[in-house]
């Protein structure tokens, strides 16, 4: 007999979440702090819980998707002598060190942790394109692997707690620059009368063909190796992201977006690298650590 899944949060990705458990088959708990937010899970068959001493009163898994670190240790604290010996599957968004710490404090506590970062939007959940890291206890992941399998396409990172949530923050660095560089882009063509929505039919395609890069520069980085052949020189782009930076002073639009670059690059120049290729900026930015 398939034991019961708790849900602790029913936002838009608890439901989501849970919806998926539903439409399994699985015996689903739901719990939300707002009265009434985890209605429609109780309408399509979940047993809505109105505390959560009552949501966690039975067996099975425990999962977390809450607004935040602290609500997570908010909810659980006060039920942690009832999750000994139980899983709990932590989906909320957290940084790396908050993710050991909710280990840590797990382990004190007889509870199975594992982290999880969830690197989809609520509408992909259970469909294409639907990734989860996870990362922790090596025991609950595959103990529970039917039920991630339904959120998603899994990939376990390790034992370190903290290695799911360190992956979303450094992909969600990228995605955020990307937006914010679309964003100074969508300004200077404004200044012409150019809507958004069209630049964006023509930046998209460029943007996802750039990405190709990635691969090149991470070799780079790896071997340690920025004077190879076929390097784009860090002189060379810092003569480019210079009349980026002109042309868009020229349109009247900030450039606070690239200016960062552009020191970035400057630095590396000022220290005798300019010949190296730009992948070296890697370095210039671990150097701060």
């Amino acid at each position: 007999m398939t034991t019961r899944t708790t849900f602790l949060g029913t936002g838009a990705m608890g439901s989501a979440l849970a919806t998926a458990a539903l439409g399994a088959g699985r015996p689903t708990v739901v719990w939300n702090r707002t009265p009434g937010r985890a209605g429609i899970l109780g309408e399509r068959g979940a047993i809505v819980a109105d505390t959560v001493e009552e949501a966690v009163a039975g067996d099975g898994v425990i999962v977390a998707c809450l607004f935040d670190h602290r609500s997570v240790r908010d909810v659980l604290d006060p039920v942690a002598a009832r999750l000994s010996g139980r899983a709990v599957i932590n989906l909320t968004t957290t940084t790396p060190n908050q993710g050991r710490e909710l280990a840590a404090w797990a382990a004190e506590r007889g509870i199975t942790y594992l982290d999880g970062a969830i690197m989809a939007v609520p509408q992909m959940i259970g469909g294409p394109g639907s990734v989860i890291f996870y990362s922790g206890a090596a025991a609950a992941f595959g103990e529970h692997r039917p039920l991630l399998n339904l959120w998603g396409e899994c990939s376990y990172l390790g034992t370190d707690a903290g290695m799911a949530a360190l992956y979303d923050m450094a992909m969600l660095v990228g995605m955020y620059t990307m937006f914010a560089g679309f964003m100074q882009g969508a300004a200077m063509v404004g200044v012409e009368g150019v809507p958004a929505a069209e630049f964006a039919a023509r930046a998209t395609p460029f943007l996802a063909a750039m990405t190709g890069g990635l691969a090149h520069y991470a070799a780079a980085i790896d071997a340690k190796d920025y004077a190879g052949e076929g390097q784009q020189s860090l002189e060379f782009t810092e003569v480019a992201v210079a009349s980026l930076m002109q042309a868009t002073i020229d349109q009247g639009v900030s450039v606070e977006v690239l200016k960062p670059v552009h020191d970035l690059v400057r630095r590396q120049i000022a220290a005798g690298f300019g010949t190296q290729g730009t992948a070296r900026m890697f370095e210039e930015l671990r150097s701060s650590r």
